[in-house]
C-alpha cells in the first residue's frame, strides 16, 4: 500500500513540474515576443483642449446632401448653434404628402460640423405653429439624454444648454420628446460631425445621406395624404425605408455627383426608428469605412452595417463613369420600398476596368427617369377628378420604363420565344378589361398564344403597384404600339382587386 502511495505521489511531482515547466515556457515565450501578447492599452479620458479662443462662431448648418466646409483652425472655439423645429407637410412619393416633424425644416435635419474641443451652445426652438414639444439629443454630447433633458421646448419657445465636443466622430442626434418612437419615425433625426483637431483628410466631394423607416396608413405609393401609423410602427412593418427623407430625393435631377478620378466622402447615418441599414454602392467597393463613426477605419469594404442610431463614414474613389446607385442591401426596401439613390459620375471611359454597356433600368427601375413629374401631375389631377385619358398615358409610361420594360422591352416588343409582345397584340385586344387588369394584380403562369406565337413563361403577380398604377399602366399600353386603345380606371382596378384571385389556368 505505501509503495503504490510513493507511485502516486511521484507521478503527482511530475505533473507538478512538467505543468511548472510548461509556464516557464510560456513566460519565456511571453517575454521574446512581447508585441504578440501586448495587453490592451488603458482606456483614456476624451481629451479636453481647453478652454474656448477666439470670438464666438455661428456654426454654418446645411440642408441634406449638402455639408459644411471643412474646419481650419487649431484652437478650440465657442461654437453657436441654432436649430429650429419645423412642423410641415412634404411629399414622401410621388403624389404622396406626409407631415414629418422636422430639425431646420428637412429630413434628416441639418448637418452640424463641430471641431473636436469646441464648446456649443445649443439654441433649440419650436415653431409657434407647431402642435408639439420637442427636444434634441445629441449622440455626441456627454451629459444626461445627451442634452435632452435641458432641451425640453414647448411650440413658441426657445431653450439653451451648453455642451463641450470631446470625442471626434460622426454621431446621429434626434428627438427624445415622449412618444419618442413617433418623434423619430416623423423625420426628427440629423448628423453632427465632431472632427478631429486635424480634421479629415481632403476629398473632392462630401455628401449627407441618412436612412430612415416611415410608417403610413396606406400602402407605398398610394396617392394623397398619408397619416402616421402606430401599430405598423410599433410592429415594424414600414410602408417606405427612405434616403433623406423623399423617395427619389437622390435620383433624376437630385443624383449626386462626381468626375472620374475623383475622392468622395459619404456621411451616412441610420435615423430608424426599427431597422438596420446594409449600406451599399452598386459598383463600388469603400477604400475605408469607419464602422459606426469609430476611430479605426476597415478598408476595402462591400457593405456596411449601421445600427438604428448610427452612422459611418465611407469614402471611396472614382475609376469609371455611370450611374452608381446607393441601396439598402436588404433589397426589397431598395426595389420595394424606396430606399435608393444615384451617384452620377462624369467622364473618360477606362475599358480596361470596365468595358461598358451602362444598364439603369435594371437597377433603378421607374427611377431610370430622370424624374416622375408625370406621376405627380396625374396624382394631382386625380385627387382634382380632372383626370385624362392623356394624363394617365404619360404616367404609365413612366412607371412602365422600370416595371415592365425590361422583360416586354421600351418598344413593347418582347423577347423572341421567352417574353410575349405587347405591341398591336391580339391576345390584348380579344380579353376583356377585367382580365387585363387581373394580370398585373394577380400574374400570368401557362402557355398563351400571342399574334400567332405560343409562349410559356411566368408573369409574377405585381400586388406592389396600387390601383392607380396598376390603371395608369394599362391606359399606357392599351394606347401604345398600335394597341386598339381604351382606358382604365382606379375604380375598375380596386373592384378586380376586391375578387378572389383566380386558380391558375393555362391560357391559349
Amino acid at each position: 500500500m505505501s509503495r503504490m502511495l510513493s507511485t502516486v505521489l511521484a507521478a503527482a511531482s511530475m505533473l507538478a513540474l512538467a505543468a511548472c515547466s510548461g509556464k516557464q515556457a510560456a513566460d519565456a515565450a511571453l517575454s521574446a515576443s512581447p508585441a504578440a501578447y501586448a495587453a490592451p492599452a488603458p482606456l483614456s479620458a476624451p481629451t479636453d483642449f481647453g478652454p474656448p479662443q477666439g470670438e464666438p462662431i455661428h456654426a454654418v448648418l446645411t440642408s441634406p446632401p449638402n455639408v459644411p466646409p471643412p474646419i481650419h483652425r487649431n484652437y478650440p472655439a465657442k461654437v453657436i448653434v441654432e436649430l429650429e423645429v419645423v412642423e410641415k407637410e412634404m411629399s414622401i412619393s410621388e403624389g404622396v404628402t406626409y407631415t414629418y416633424w422636422t430639425f431646420g425644416g428637412t429630413v434628416p435635419g441639418s448637418f452640424i460640423r463641430v471641431r473636436q474641443g469646441d464648446t456649443v451652445e445649443f439654441h433649440l426652438k419650436n415653431a409657434p405653429d407647431s402642435k408639439m414639444p420637442h427636444n434634441i439629443d445629441l449622440h455626441g454630447v456627454t451629459g444626461p439624454g445627451g442634452g435632452a433633458a435641458s432641451s425640453f421646448t414647448a411650440p413658441g419657445h426657445e431653450s439653451q444648454f451648453t455642451f463641450k465636443a470631446l470625442n471626434q466622430g460622426i454621431y446621429v442626434y434626434h428627438c427624445a420628446t415622449a412618444p419618442v418612437g413617433m418623434h423619430i419615425a416623423n423625420g426628427m433625426y440629423g448628423l453632427i460631425l465632431v472632427e478631429p483637431p486635424e480634421g479629415l483628410p481632403k476629398v473632392d466631394h462630401e455628401y449627407y445621406v441618412m436612412q430612415g423607416d416611415f410608417y403610413t396608413t396606406g400602402k407605398y405609393r398610394e396617392k394623397g395624404h398619408q397619416p402616421f401609423d402606430m401599430d405598423k410602427a410599433i410592429d415594424e412593418k414600414p410602408t417606405y425605408v427612405l434616403f433623406n427623407g423623399h423617395e427619389g430625393s437622390l435620383t433624376g435631377d437630385k443624383a449626386l455627383t462626381a468626375k472620374v478620378g475623383e475622392s468622395v466622402r459619404l456621411f451616412v447615418g441610420n435615423g430608424g426608428p426599427n431597422l438596420v441599414s446594409s449600406f451599399h454602392v452598386i459598383g463600388e467597393i469603400f477604400d475605408r469605412v469607419q464602422q459606426e463613426g469609430g476611430l479605426h477605419p476597415q478598408e476595402n469594404v462591400q457593405t456596411t452595417l449601421i445600427p438604428a442610431g448610427g452612422a459611418a463614414i465611407v469614402e471611396f474613389h472614382t475609376d469609371v463613369p455611370g450611374s452608381y446607385v446607393l441601396v439598402d442591401h436588404s433589397i426589397f426596401r431598395a426595389f420595394n420600398k424606396g430606399a435608393m439613390g444615384i451617384l452620377k459620375v462624369d467622364g473618360a471611359e477606362n475599358k480596361a476596368i470596365y468595358s461598358g454597356k451602362e444598364v439603369d433600368a435594371v437597377y433603378l427601375g421607374d427611377r431610370a427617369e430622370p424624374n416622375l413629374h408625370a406621376v405627380s401631375t396625374a396624382a394631382k389631377a386625380g385627387a382634382a377628378g380632372t383626370l385624362s385619358k392623356e394624363d394617365q398615358v404619360a404616367a404609365g409610361k413612366q412607371l412602365f420604363t422600370g416595371t415592365c420594360s425590361v422583360c416586354h422591352q421600351a418598344n413593347g416588343e418582347g423577347l423572341p420565344g421567352v417574353f410575349p409582345p405587347l405591341a398591336k397584340s391580339d391576345y390584348l385586344a380579344k380579353q376583356d378589361k377585367n382580365h387585363l387588369i387581373s394580370i398585373p394584380l394577380h400574374g400570368l403562369t401557362g402557355k398563351v398564344t400571342v399574334n400567332g406565337k405560343e409562349y410559356d413563361s411566368v408573369m409574377p403577380p405585381m400586388s406592389q403597384l396600387t390601383d392607380d398604377e396598376v390603371a395608369n399602366l394599362l391606359t399606357y399600353v392599351l394606347n401604345s404600339w398600335g394597341n386598339p386603345g381604351g382606358q382604365v380606371s382606379k375604380d375598375e382596378v380596386a373592384k378586380v382587386r376586391a375578387q378572389p384571385a383566380p386558380a391558375p389556368t393555362a391560357e391559349h
